[in-house]
């Protein structure tokens, strides 16, 4: 509903395929590490089954401001090599359609146009594949098509594996609305504060140093020397930042350069 823009079509409607083919409505957000994890098996499912009947729509619905720009979703689906089409949901009104709560969730919508399976998150990639085969089959059965569906399991090269029993630090958040895990200061709390460099620091909790405002989305630093301080368990550290003008930024880990452990950016 009221669509803020398409990318990889000029217009889609979900009716223009009732009866015709099988939908699969993938909510997501480019930011989200989560979201970018599945994204290599939807692409897989694209390829495969894309002649066969199937569908694949992105609804982007982002979680921050930055995340509304067209440019910036554009540029994401070029990065992680997105060929299905993707609508923008900046007002949430298609994600509150579908009573949604999370990034991501992908539906799975019937010859007939019901919604006959959903799942939240990651994973579950076998029980998500075999349930759009039978989607398919079902298709074909009522069209009276005839053909030889592939019934294999995809297994795409780029996908990372992930160990869900070994995730440890979990998502934290800089903004007032959600910073339950910030220890500089009070939970919640907006405006502009200094704050000292802590003495002790616990594991998975944030520290903030320095001049910082704090807003309900975000926090930015307003002074040279601002520092950021957060003890964690886990094998990589992803941050969602950004600067309208640019910045320099030094990342330490354990006192040192991040040298040949650092990402690709």
């Amino acid at each position: 509903t009221t669509p803020d823009g398409f990318i990889n079509a000029d217009k889609l409607a979900l009716s223009d395929f009732a009866g015709r083919k099988v939908i699969l409505v993938d909510f997501w957000t480019y930011s989200c590490i989560n979201c970018q994890r599945t994204i290599p098996y939807l692409n897989a499912w694209h390829e495969k089954y894309g002649d066969a009947g199937l569908i694949i729509v992105g609804v982007h619905t982002p979680e921050f401001e930055f995340e509304k720009k067209y440019d910036n979703v554009l540029a994401a689906v070029k990065k992680f090599g997105i060929r299905y089409p993707v609508a923008l949901d900046n007002d949430y009104s298609t994600w509150n359609a579908y009573g949604n709560r999370y990034w991501p969730r992908k539906y799975l919508i019937d010859i007939d146009g019901f919604i006959v399976y959903d799942h939240i998150g990651e994973g579950a990639y076998d029980a998500t594949e075999a349930r759009i085969q039978e989607a398919l089959e079902e298709r074909m059965r009522v069209l009276g098509e005839h053909r030889e569906l592939e019934k294999t399991v995809s297994r795409p090269a780029d996908a990372p594996v992930i160990d869900f029993t070994k995730i440890k630090s979990t998502e934290t958040y800089f903004g007032s609305l959600r910073n339950r895990n910030f220890g500089s200061g009070n939970s919640g709390a907006a405006g502009d504060f200094s704050f000292d460099q802590p003495s002790q620091i616990r594991k998975n909790t944030l520290y903030l140093a320095g001049r910082w405002d704090i807003r309900p989305e975000f926090a930015e630093s307003v002074a040279a020397g601002a520092k950021i301080i957060f003890r964690y368990d886990a094998k990589d550290v992803y941050l969602v930042a950004s600067s309208d003008e640019g910045a320099r930024i030094k990342i330490m880990r354990d006192g040192k350069p991040l040298g040949s452990a650092a990402g690709r950016d």
